[in-house]
């Protein structure tokens, strides 16, 4: 056949490598076998796991609203030939019952992952961090009981909320998670978390390990009552308590700016809970770094209060101040530098003549308590077989929790949340939850083949292959079309040789 070389032209490029890298994170997970053995199956054109993959690949590679998906997002992808889901039978409406039919199986894909997870990665659910935090819708969501005004993580306290905790292994790898209402105090989620847990996956001899925003004496009670260990933050105010051995030499230096030193109980002769006290150990923590940081904090906002009350005091002394008026400055001067505000005393007197006099000095026993205290935090916990070094790096591993909420509310947009019915809010969530399990499982994938394990420059770097029809013009009038896969370069040839892939040649269409 002889070829017109100047009319030869590529068409229909679209996105191969994400999609196609994302079937295949599907299939290690085998979360397509799980989705085909659940769902049910009807009269529908589409089956609903291929439509429920379509919402989990599209919120890990382009997250965006169902609309988003089918009208333009899933035409410009390699999907219609992967699923074998042709574009005209992709729309917002299936899109959203989709969401529906997956809600109901969210405790079963938790246990399938989890499982599948430990046998991919040799994971020990030895040690379970857990945290909490919130997302915010956009609109009032009036139909929905969980959608409520509470503290916001997002700095959006205008907006309506659901909070949700998250349950994660020691490196992250989620175990599963549970939504709460807007205006639930983190401290009242720990019992509903843990037996929810313990029902799925057991009562082992796991450690429990939460900040300081999920510490109260009942909940310690409920974890030590049926034999679980934890390694818990505690509040600053519970420093106090530990002036002494702050002031004591003997820290252990476990890295460079971190040091630790394990310390008893204070308990008094009158408590009632000796023998409980005595079964804790409390783990001073001092950083090097952060006490730079609380330093600085603190003598900035010590700045500005010394600073105003200067200025306040010589106007008072200049003009006839109310005295009640000036309280009321003095009180919106201290509650906007909180972190200072306690190295001051502060009083506003009345002359014999009705008018304001400030007088004020510092408190030098706070300031004292300050730089011993700065850059120290306090842990406690009731396992016993651990050094100081195991136990402060147990806790530092809560960072992996907050690293999965940053990577839920950036790279997967978990927020805001336009949905405003209950189910289908819990759906969405479900569906960023199942993203993130693809996320982490490549992750793990380039952490084994030495790539790091940060996912997101590998999923970039091989999203850049594309899927694209090469038409070859002939001189006897017909067009030859060939459906072609892009050569991938030099880099992604070792990405995809590290990773153990394999890319195909040429698209083979799936049939539904």
């Amino acid at each position: 056949v002889e070829v017109d070389a100047k009319g030869v032209r590529v068409e229909n490029c679209r996105q191969f490598g994400g999609p196609w890298l994302a079937m295949r994170l599907i299939e290690h997970l085998q979360l397509d076998d799980f989705l085909n053995r659940h769902l049910p199956r009807g009269q529908e054109q589409v089956r609903w796991p291929l439509t429920a993959m379509i919402l989990v690949i599209a919120r890990l590679l382009e997250p965006s609203s169902e609309l988003h998906i089918a009208v333009q997002w899933y035409a410009k992808t390699a999907l219609p030939e992967l699923l074998g889901v042709p574009e005209s039978r992709v729309d917002d409406n299936r899109l959203y019952r989709a969401l529906d039919i997956l809600l109901p199986h969210k405790e079963e894909l938790e246990k399938h992952l989890n499982n599948r997870l430990g046998e991919l990665f040799a994971l020990e659910y030895d040690l379970l961090l857990y945290d909490i935090t919130s997302t915010y819708f956009e609109g009032q969501a009036a139909g929905n009981s969980l959608a409520q005004r509470g503290y916001s993580r997002d700095q959006r306290g205008d907006c309506k909320q659901v909070c949700i905790g998250l349950v994660v292994s020691r490196c992250g790898m989620p175990l599963g998670y549970e939504v709460f209402a807007g205006n639930t105090a983190d401290v009242t989620t720990v019992e509903q978390i843990v037996e929810t847990m313990e029902a799925r996956y057991g009562k082992s001899d796991r450690v429990w390990v939460m900040d300081r925003g999920m510490v109260s004496e009942d909940n310690l009670q409920f974890l030590r009552g049926g034999g679980r260990r934890y390694i818990v933050g505690t509040p600053k105010s519970m420093l106090k308590q530990f002036e002494q051995q702050l002031l004591a030499e003997d820290w252990h230096t476990i890295r460079d700016g971190i040091e630790v030193k394990l310390c008893h109980p204070p308990v008094s002769e009158e408590s009632d809970e000796l023998d409980e006290a005595q079964t804790e150990t409390f783990i001073l923590c001092r950083s090097r770094d952060r006490a730079q940081k609380d330093a600085a904090i603190v003598g900035r906002s010590a700045q500005k209060i010394e600073a105003r009350l200067i200025a306040m005091t010589a106007r008072c002394e200049k003009q006839r101040r109310d005295p009640m008026k000036v309280e009321r400055e003095v009180g919106r001067l201290l509650g906007q530098n909180t972190r200072g505000a306690r190295l001051f005393d502060v009083q506003v007197a009345k002359t014999e003549g009705g008018q304001a006099r400030i007088q004020w000095q510092k408190v030098q026993p706070q300031v004292d308590w300050h730089s011993l205290s700065d850059g120290c935090y306090l842990l406690r916990t009731n396992v016993r077989d651990w050094s100081d070094e195991e136990l402060w790096k147990a806790y530092i591993q809560l960072s992996e929790a907050e690293a999965a909420f940053r990577i839920h509310k950036t790279d997967l947009s978990i927020r805001p949340i336009w949905h405003h019915k209950a189910d289908r809010v819990e759906a969405h969530i479900l569906v960023c939850f199942l993203a993130y399990v693809l996320w982490k499982t490549l992750g793990g994938m380039c952490q084994a083949a030495g790539l790091g394990s940060e996912p997101r420059r590998i999923l970039d770097e091989l999203s850049e292959i594309r899927a694209v029809d090469v038409v070859l013009p002939t001189k006897a009038g017909i067009d030859i079309r060939s459906r072609c896969i892009t050569r991938p370069s030099d880099h992604q040839k070792i990405l995809l040789q590290r990773l153990k892939l394999r890319l195909p040649s040429k698209i083979i269409p799936n049939e539904m």
